[in-house]
């Protein structure tokens, strides 16, 4: 038995499905679905049962799962403290940020916890989303920065940080400086900067629809950077977090969006059976303190 026939047969057990978790797993599915099969051929039977709906474990899948699941937790406890090791036994604290999670609501209180506690190194890693759940659990990220979603309460603690609205972000001299806040109509008039991997696309996108609004991405990035950097240089509009947006900011106004607003829930996502570490609690607590 090897490693990634785990770490492929937990992450069925996880999704249900095969394609999605060699999509989790970053994988094939040809090559998952052949290391599931070597296992079941080690084991002596099949792990799941395959249907039209997904898959479920069998009664030998049920009886090796905690087996698996602790080999796997093992083994990323070893490679933690491995790089922890390396490092000099300082032992810091590593928070992953989905990309599209901004730092300038919460950089005040990761500050303000390390000059009150001078001894803790803070690693900030940014990560697509995918990635940052997979180190989540693999021992290589102690907490992830999320916006709030459909997180499995069985494999994760989540902390509600901050709500935050969306902003219209233009240039300076623009039309909308003259508003104290811009309606979505509005933006049928101007050049719209696109961000595709913001997690409220689609529901902006509905809420359109229903409103019979018709709004035309000219230009589109997955970087806040660079939206920010062709706002400012008058190119077009665009539509972020308030955490995302440098306050100040050289050449960018913002005004809040309505009709309809818009907005977003923050939360610390932590790995369940992870150990927990009283440093880990009193940040994310300083989080939720956050003025």
């Amino acid at each position: 038995m090897e490693m990634h026939q785990v770490k492929y047969f937990l992450a069925v057990c996880e999704h249900r499905n095969f394609t999605q978790a060699a999509h989790a797993a970053h994988v094939s599915q040809p090559a998952l679905t052949a290391a599931i099969k070597k296992l079941e051929e080690e084991l002596g039977g099949p792990v799941f049962l395959r249907d039209r709906s997904g898959c479920a474990l069998t009664p030998l899948g049920e009886l090796v799962r905690p087996r698996l699941q602790h080999i796997q937790d093992e083994a990323a406890a070893t490679l933690a403290d491995a790089v922890r090791h390396i490092r000099l036994d300082r032992i810091p604290i590593r928070i992953g940020l989905f990309e599209t999670v901004g730092g300038n609501l919460l950089a005040r209180s990761i500050a303000q916890y390390q000059t009150a506690n001078p001894t803790i190194e803070i690693e900030l890693i940014y990560r697509r989303a995918e990635v940052a759940l997979e180190e989540l659990r693999d021992g290589l990220l102690d907490v992830v920065i999320a916006p709030d979603q459909a997180f499995s309460s069985e494999i994760y603690s989540a902390d509600t940080l901050l709500r935050e609205p969306y902003q219209v972000v233009f240039a300076k001299g623009h039309r909308f400086e003259a508003m104290d806040e811009v309606p979505l109509k509005e933006m049928t008039k101007e050049t719209y900067l696109d961000r595709p991997n913001c997690e409220m696309r689609e529901e902006l996108l509905s809420r359109c629809k229903e409103s019979g609004i018709e709004i035309y991405a000219s230009y589109r990035s997955n970087r806040e950077s660079w939206l920010l950097l062709l706002a400012a240089e008058g190119v077009g509009v665009a539509i972020l977090p308030k955490s995302c947006v440098p306050d100040p900011m050289s050449g960018i106004a913002t005004r809040p969006l309505t009709a309809p607003r818009v907005s977003r829930t923050l939360v610390a996502l932590r790995y369940l059976k992870q150990p927990a570490r009283a440093e880990l609690q009193a940040l994310v607590q300083a989080l939720t303190r956050r003025e």
